[in-house]
């Protein structure tokens, strides 16, 4: 199946494999949004990286992962939710042209000043943590290589990635050794380190083809169909956004009736899109007039009065 994370375990508890490929959900994302493929391709190892990442969050939160630059393209950003819910946007300066063989580093570093973010944002209604964020040079060739930069200098995780995406699917592949199990004795570090080796190069055989084209269950046969892994349930990956026709409605009444009026006499119709997923909304004049009266109709009994 698509549209799902799922993890595995070597026998030895010292490596963690996490697997997704999304198709359905990651088509929904791009309904509403048209890319360069490039930047489309960029856009998708990011969403899959996100996922990843943040099916592994301790707390009641979601985890942001952003990538600013300076040349064509301005930004991309993901957020995943713990409970693997998506959205996912990219910026394009206007007035640039994006090469058709635009790569992370043309497209976002040209100048040096591109940075890679990760935001890490507790619910504030669940929790009492305060939001985490992390900035670092955009170093790499790579989506994959810049998570794993990052992972390695700021997370102190030995943390290896495998990510790949089209305008069909995007999917990816983490490893990761597990903090805790270099082992105290000699014996223990080595059998570790072992499986963290074997395991990238076993896993580093994966081309991007096959991330794409095969499920999960079958890459993961392909690469360590000789390991004893312990697989545990896969979890559902949804896009979603908040954007709804109510907050677009209420995000035009404080433009207030006249601004309304004028965009109507000279369009005959308001249109909105979300500025995150990009989902269109149109408003004609019978929905505008609405906008008010409703307003109105909803203000408590009294609302006029002082007492």
């Amino acid at each position: 199946m698509t549209d799902q994370l799922k993890k595995y375990l070597f026998q030895d508890h010292s490596t963690r494999i996490q697997a997704v490929k999304l198709s359905a959900e990651w088509q929904t994302g791009l309904s509403h949004q048209s890319y360069p493929d490039c930047v489309q391709r960029l856009l998708g190892e990011l969403t899959s990286a996100a996922v990843l990442l943040a099916s592994n969050l301790k707390f009641d939160g979601s985890v942001v992962l952003q990538l600013q630059g300076d040349g064509p393209v301005a930004l991309i950003v993901v957020e995943c939710g713990r409970g693997l819910t998506i959205r996912a946007t990219a910026t394009l300066r206007e007035g640039r042209d994006v090469p058709a063989d635009g790569t992370l580093q043309s497209l976002l570093n040209q100048h040096g000043q591109g940075r890679f973010i990760v935001v890490l944002d507790p619910n504030r209604e669940t929790t009492d943590l305060q939001p985490y964020q992390g900035v670092v040079p955009l170093e790499g060739q790579t989506v994959a290589e810049v998570l794993e930069h990052y992972m390695r200098n700021s997370e102190q995780l030995d943390t290896r990635l495998w990510l790949a995406a089209d305008a069909e699917n995007t999917a990816g592949l983490l490893l990761q050794k597990l903090p805790g199990h270099g082992g105290s004795g000699a014996t223990e570090a080595g059998q570790a380190q072992d499986t963290w080796e074997r395991a990238c190069v076993l896993a580093n055989t994966l081309k991007p083809d096959e991330l794409l084209q095969l499920d999960t269950d079958a890459v993961i046969h392909r690469l360590f169909w000789e390991e004893t892994l312990i697989a545990f349930d896969p979890q559902d990956v949804r896009w979603w956004c908040p954007c709804t026709r109510e907050r677009v409605a209420n995000m035009l009444r404080t433009l207030g009736n006249e601004e309304i009026e004028s965009i109507l006499a000279e369009q005959g119709h308001v249109d909105v899109a979300c500025n995150f997923c990009g989902k269109p909304y149109r408003f004609d004049p019978i929905d505008c007039a609405g906008l008010f009266i409703s307003h109105i109709n909803k203000e408590p009994e009294g609302g006029q009065s002082l007492h």
